[in-house]
């Protein structure tokens, strides 16, 4: 387990380590123990951040030509699917001198081009192949030849939690990371899976949608919406908005719960609740405008969640306030796009269902959507 921490927003958070550094520690771990015909306890590894890592070796089984063990994965505070499970090296030995890495049962196989890997090869990404190489490199004889499996059994479930599948990567989870070192809430790679998945699946339509997370994405699912024209932006709408206009993608459907598209009608392209939280002050604008006044008013102000605002509003409120949400929502992002992408809106509630949509929204969803039985 990582002892090193970081402060951030006040809290204390700590440090992980990536599957890349449990595939290298656990391959150079079975490597040593094929030569030494002994077990060993714990294994020690230097991270492309500059960091050692001392780490438990667990499940070691030897013989005279084949040695195994498993290194748990850490995430620290930076929790994903991942964390907990064992990732896997066997060291075989072989004729020829030198190492192979190839991969096992619960890592993925690459079916795509644009990964940077091979077609057909395991998803074990450059930098931990070159960190297993380094690694291994300084305890194997000149004369010794060890072919290295990396392998997650669990991952065969896992992957399927993850991203994996839309990049291309079947089969199993990747064996990942620039730094060895899992930083505590760090954005960057989350960002990057989002674009990616965006850049490798989006090319030929003239038609996407966007929606922050799984409830968006089980409101167009249910409507019959094609899952290949759907997208997860989590709170990086703007950055989101960016990659699409930088693929040149011509028209985007917007579809969200009315706790992030609130923020989103106040002009805030990361809904994230420490960078913005403006859903009270926005529905409460709105619903003045509207006609709302008094206790009832206030009762909106006060309220702890959208839903509970929602709840407050009459039928004939709703049908005035969040198609004006809907429309401001459209006009901010037309406007954050430089008028680039055509843009429509669809505005929901978990209790009332359907709150807004604007203009073209209904025939663009008519347009992707398959039949439903």
């Amino acid at each position: 387990m990582m002892d090193r921490t970081v402060y951030k927003a006040g809290k204390k958070l700590r440090y992980g380590y990536t599957t890349g550094s449990c595939a290298t520690a656990a391959a150079k771990a079975a490597v040593l123990m094929l030569i030494q015909q002994e077990k060993i306890e714990k294994i020690r590894i230097e991270t492309p951040k500059g960091w050692d890592l001392i780490l438990d070796v667990n499940n070691q089984e030897l013989s005279e030509n084949i040695a195994s063990c498993s290194i748990i994965k850490d995430g620290g505070d930076d929790i994903d699917c991942t964390h907990g499970i064992h990732v896997y090296a066997s060291a075989a030995r072989k004729e020829e001198p030198g190492i192979s890495i190839a991969g096992g049962l619960g890592v993925g196989v690459v079916t795509r081009k644009g990964l940077g890997l091979t077609v057909g090869e395991a998803a074990i990404n450059r930098v931990p192949k070159e960190m297993m190489t380094k690694e291994v490199l300084e305890v194997l004889p000149a004369d010794f030849g060890v072919v290295i499996t990396i392998s997650a059994p669990e991952g065969v479930e896992l992957a399927k939690r993850t991203f994996n599948p839309q990049l291309g990567i079947q089969g199993g989870i990747s064996i990942v990371g620039t730094s060895g070192i899992v930083e505590p809430m760090s954005e960057e790679a989350f960002r990057d899976t989002l674009s990616m998945d965006l850049e490798m699946n989006s090319k030929d339509q003239d038609l996407i949608v966007f929606v922050p997370g799984n409830y968006g994405e089980d409101f167009c699912i249910h409507r019959g919406i094609e899952a290949s024209r759907i997208y997860k932006t989590s709170n990086f709408i703007g950055y989101m908005l960016e990659q699409a206009m930088k693929l040149e993608i011509p028209r985007i459907l917007l579809v969200g719960h009315i706790g992030k598209f609130a923020k989103l009608a106040a002009g805030n392209f990361h809904t994230h609740n420490r960078m913005s939280d403006s859903r009270r002050e926005t529905i409460t604008a709105y619903a003045a405008l509207a006609g709302v006044q008094g206790e009832r008013l206030e009762g909106i102000y006060q309220s702890v969640t959208t839903e509970a605002m929602v709840s407050l509003l009459s039928e004939n409120e709703r049908n005035i306030i969040f198609p004006r949400i809907a429309n401001a929502i459209q006009e901010r992002v037309r406007r954050f796009s430089f008028e680039q992408v055509e843009v429509e809106v669809v505005v929901f509630s978990t209790d009332q269902g359907l709150l807004a949509e604007t203009e073209k929204a209904r025939e663009w969803m008519e347009g992707i959507s398959n039949e439903i039985d």
